[in-house]
C-alpha cells in the first residue's frame, strides 16, 4: 500500500508538472500567433484638477486648526457658486504623455489620444505635450512629429513641456509646438544624423570565409556589415546622411523660425538655460509648475490610450515579473552576504 501511495503521488506530481508544460507552450504558441496584430484598446481620461485638489485638500487637513478649516471650506464653496454663476465655461486643457524610446513606439498611443481630442478641443482650449526622448528612427519620429502637426493644423494652441531631455528626434517632436518650456537642466538640441555599423569582413577574410551579397539596383546596398565597403557605397551613404539632415533642418526652421538653424543644427546639445539663448525653447520652466499654473483657471484632462492585453501576453508578463523579482532577491541575497562577509 506504501508504494501505491508513492506511486500515486509521483503519477501526480509528473502530471501537474506536463500540464504545467503544456500550459506555458500553448502560451506561447498563442503570442507568437497574436505577434503582430494590434490588439483593441481604450482611452483613459483624468481630471487632473482633482488630483492636486485632493493633494492640496490632505495638506490642509493636516496643518490646518479645525475652524480654520472649516471656515476655508466656506469661503471656497461660495466663490465656487459664485463663479458657476458667472461663467459655465472654462477653458481645457488635455495633456499627453510621450516618453520615447529609439523607436518611437509611444507614437501607437498618442495618435489615438489625439484622434480623440481632436473630435473635442476647439482653439480656446490647449494641448499639452509632456515630452521625454533622446531621439531615434528617422521614420518613427517623423511619423510621431506629424501626429503633432494635426493639432497645430486644427488651431489648437500646443505647449511642449520638456522636464529632462528633448533631442534629435525629440526636438524635432518639440519644434512643433507653439510654446516649448523647459526645466533648467534639461538637455535640448541634437539637431543632427548619425548611422554607425560594425564591418566584419577583414575578419572573415582572414578565416577564408566568402560572404556574398546580391543586389538589383546600384544602390540597393551602399554599407553592410560583411561584406567589403567601396569608397563609392560611402559617398552615398554620406549624401544620403546630409539629405536626411537638410530635412531635419528645414522642418525644425518651418516651425521655429527665430532660430538661427545653421548655427544650431550643428548636432550639439544644450542645457535649458543656455537652450534659451538659443531660442530653442521659450521659457525655464517645469511641466508641475505650468500644469498647477493653468489648473486655477482651467480643466485639466490627462489623456491615456491603453491597449488591451491578450491572456498570454497578461501571462507572459506576469512570468517576466515572477522571474526578475526572483532574480532581484537572489542578487540582493548575494551582495547582502559579499558586504557582510
Amino acid at each position: 500500500m506504501e508504494f501505491l501511495a508513492d506511486y500515486a503521488s509521483f503519477l501526480a506530481k509528473t502530471v501537474t508538472l506536463v500540464v504545467a508544460i503544456l500550459v506555458v507552450l500553448i502560451a506561447i504558441a498563442s503570442l507568437r500567433r497574436g505577434r503582430g496584430k494590434q490588439s483593441g484598446g481604450h482611452l483613459e481620461v483624468h481630471k487632473l484638477n482633482d488630483f492636486y485638489k485632493s493633494m492640496r485638500e490632505r495638506l490642509e487637513q493636516s496643518v490646518l486648526e479645525k475652524e480654520q478649516l472649516k471656515a476655508l471650506r466656506k469661503r471656497e464653496a461660495k466663490a465656487a457658486k459664485q463663479a458657476k454663476k458667472t461663467d459655465d465655461s472654462r477653458p481645457r486643457v488635455f495633456v499627453l504623455d510621450f516618453d520615447g524610446d529609439i523607436k518611437a513606439s509611444a507614437v501607437e498611443n498618442m495618435r489615438h489620444e489625439i484622434t480623440a481630442l481632436l473630435t473635442l478641443a476647439t482653439p480656446r482650449d490647449e494641448v499639452v505635450l509632456r515630452l521625454e526622448s533622446g531621439g531615434g528612427m528617422v521614420h518613427g519620429y517623423g511619423l510621431a512629429a506629424s501626429q503633432l502637426v494635426r493639432i497645430r493644423e486644427a488651431g489648437i494652441p500646443l505647449t511642449v513641456c520638456v522636464d529632462k531631455v528633448a533631442a534629435s528626434g525629440g526636438y524635432m517632436m518639440a519644434c512643433i509646438g507653439e510654446k516649448i518650456l523647459s526645466a533648467p537642466f534639461a538637455i535640448l538640441g541634437s539637431i543632427g544624423v548619425v548611422a554607425q555599423l560594425p564591418n566584419v569582413h577583414r575578419l572573415l577574410k582572414k578565416h577564408d570565409v566568402d560572404f556574398e551579397v546580391m543586389t538589383a539596383g546600384e544602390y540597393k546596398r551602399t554599407l553592410t556589415v560583411f561584406g567589403e565597403n567601396t569608397e563609392k557605397g560611402r559617398e552615398k551613404f554620406q549624401d544620403d546622411l546630409e539629405t536626411t539632415h537638410e530635412l531635419f533642418k528645414n522642418f525644425v526652421a518651418r516651425y521655429r523660425q527665430q532660430l538661427s538653424i545653421d548655427d544650431v543644427a550643428t548636432g550639439e546639445v544644450w542645457l535649458g538655460v543656455a537652450a534659451l539663448g538659443k531660442q530653442l525653447v521659450d521659457e525655464i520652466r517645469t511641466s508641475d509648475e505650468y500644469l498647477a499654473d493653468r489648473a486655477r483657471n482651467a480643466d485639466l484632462f490627462q489623456l491615456h490610450y491603453a491597449h488591451k492585453k491578450s491572456l498570454p501576453e497578461r501571462f507572459g508578463m506576469a512570468a517576466s515579473a515572477t522571474l526578475e523579482h526572483g532574480l532581484l532577491k537572489g542578487w540582493s541575497r548575494l551582495n547582502e552576504q559579499r558586504f557582510w562577509q
